[in-house]
């Protein structure tokens, strides 16, 4: 299958190469930041041949860097949320016929084109990943534990009977995007960036079955809390009709179904004025699971207590990170089977995951009854653990454990 990407570039640039642009779309799009031209698809331009494709994009990344300072961008930070903000460029590696990686590349960022018959368009056969990198006081970029990500991701594919960019590879794309958009890295204390590796099977298959080629990618995003009200404490909506995953299933990989299946639910959690939905065990329908896309924990007396990893709930980095922390300073943990009831009269609950980081817990309702933690403040657990997870992700206290990875 061949994949073509669709994006745009300057009118300078594409100029050129030899692209022919229209006057009105010469004084049109020329008053633009290069960020948004990059977006805009105002502009086809062809991706043939390795060396074509890596002189449009040196080109473009120069545009770039002239727009706007090769720091930082010309943004509004203080208005970022958990949205979709494009920026400049993103990483594209294909696999061969026989499974093996090679020759990833930036390119601008843009749409890409799938053949209608892609194994991850008709079956799902597709992951993503989700990690941070932050900018320090003075100026140098960190990630948090991103090696995590890659064997992750790679544990995923093998169960997806779907080949994976090794370790190395999956970390060199990830550099390599952050800092072709280095400048889209927010303040210090203003947000971070998001990363997001994608996996797929590209090639066409009509029959269930495996692709026959694999395509990885990775774009990034600068994103503040992921929950519109920051570190204030959320509200959870017990679901008590569906379940996220089922023994046997795909529950502790992070493939794109797993997404798919929860937005019903979660969107009627917030029509009635909830943050999220936290799911029960498929089976007793008593155990506490997850939330869509965060794992869980609470609080009782000096014990923090967490979901066993039974193979129903994603094995989070951020919730591994939080468990070793949390013994750092001496907390008791736990990983075992959770009822309701019991995380209803829990001491304290909060969530963590990549995107989330650690989000306090204010209230669960479960079968119409409401149960309040806090009076609506953040616990003193809660607090505890964030600040000391987000000094370690953020550069900023001494990381004993290994796990930041500074950019040069």
């Amino acid at each position: 299958m061949e994949l073509r990407l669709r994006a745009s570039a300057s009118p300078a640039s594409a100029s050129a190469r030899g692209t022919v642009v229209s006057p009105t779309l010469r004084r049109r799009s020329s008053s633009l930041p290069i960020q948004q031209r990059l977006a805009s698809g105002a502009v086809s331009v062809s991706t043939r041949g390795p060396a074509a494709r890596r002189s449009r994009c040196s080109t473009l990344m120069a545009a770039a860097y002239r727009t706007g300072t090769a720091d930082l961008v010309d943004f509004n930070w203080e208005t970022l949320g958990f949205q979709l903000v494009p920026t400049d460029f993103m990483y594209i590696m294909r696999s061969s016929t026989d499974g093996v990686f090679t020759n990833g590349e930036l390119v601008p960022y843009g749409p890409i084109e799938l053949n209608p018959a892609s194994a991850v368009l008709n079956y799902g056969q597709g992951l993503v990943e989700g990690l941070r990198a932050h900018r320090k006081e003075d100026g140098s970029i960190v990630l948090f534990r991103p090696a995590e990500n890659a064997l992750r991701m790679r544990k995923g594919a093998d169960r997806l009977c779907m080949p994976a960019p090794r370790v190395e590879q999956f970390l060199s794309g990830v550099k390599q995007t952050i800092l072709a958009n280095k400048r889209w890295v927010p303040p210090t204390g203003k947000g971070s960036l998001y990363i997001r590796p994608l996996l797929m099977g590209s090639g066409a298959i009509l029959g269930v079955a495996p692709a026959p080629q694999y395509t990885f990618v990775v774009f990034v995003c600068p994103v503040g809390h992921y929950f519109k009200d920051g570190l204030s404490p959320i509200s959870l909506l017990t679901e008590e009709e569906y379940h996220r995953a089922a023994p046997g299933r795909t529950g502790d990989i992070k493939t794109i179904g797993n997404y798919a299946s929860v937005v019903s639910a979660q969107k009627r959690a917030k029509d009635k004025g909830h943050s999220d939905v936290l799911y029960l065990d498929p089976v007793h329908k008593k155990f506490v699971e997850e939330v869509s896309s965060c794992n869980i924990f609470m609080v009782k007396d000096n014990a923090i207590i967490t979901p066993l990893l039974t193979g129903t709930i994603l094995p989070g980095i951020t919730r591994r990170s939080t468990i070793e922390i949390a013994r750092n300073l001496g907390f008791q943990v736990e990983e075992r089977l959770i009822a309701i009831d019991e995380l209803l009269d829990a001491d304290e609950v909060f969530c963590t995951g990549t995107a989330v980081v650690l989000s306090p817990v204010g209230c669960v309702v479960y079968h119409g009854r409401r149960v309040e933690y806090g009076n609506g403040k953040v616990g003193v657990v809660s607090q505890q653990l964030y600040s000391a997870l987000t000094a370690i992700q953020k550069g900023v206290a001494e990381d004993g454990m290994g796990w930041v990875v500074q950019l040069n």
